[in-house]
């Protein structure tokens, strides 16, 4: 069992399980009805995204200096005791079902979700 961390949009890996969309906002122009069926998500859970600002930031960021404050502030935002008990959640789920976080960000090095994937694994999830 264990977390897989994708691109969303992108095929399903076979035994991927559940996804789980980790965005502030639902794909532009995709009907609801039709999110799981084109790959997006299952599951929406934005409160493990980065705030709007946050995200304006983070694709604003064109050095390793700019990225870097993005990723503390990131970091910042997710250990609230709300948001830092989803990650545990997330993470004790993850030893005993299948299932993926995600975002639409092409290159993951630049995406929230390298970050999250790092706070997953200080928590001890299990990760593909």
């Amino acid at each position: 069992m264990a977390i897989r961390i994708v691109r969303l949009g992108t095929d399903r890996f076979r035994g991927e399980g559940l996804r789980i969309g980790t965005v502030r906002r639902p794909p532009r122009g995709v009907p609801k009805s039709e999110y799981a069926s084109q790959n997006w998500y299952d599951v929406w859970l934005p409160n493990v995204a980065p705030t709007h600002e946050l995200m304006k930031l983070g694709r604003a960021a064109e050095s390793e200096k700019d990225w870097n404050v993005f990723a503390r502030k990131y970091r910042a935002e997710m250990a609230d005791p709300e948001k830092s008990r989803i990650l545990d959640l997330l993470a004790a789920l993850s030893h005993d079902a299948n299932f993926s976080v995600g975002c639409y960000c092409e290159n993951e090095a630049r995406c929230h979700r390298s970050i999250l994937r790092e706070l997953l694994a200080q928590r001890e999830a299990q990760l593909e």
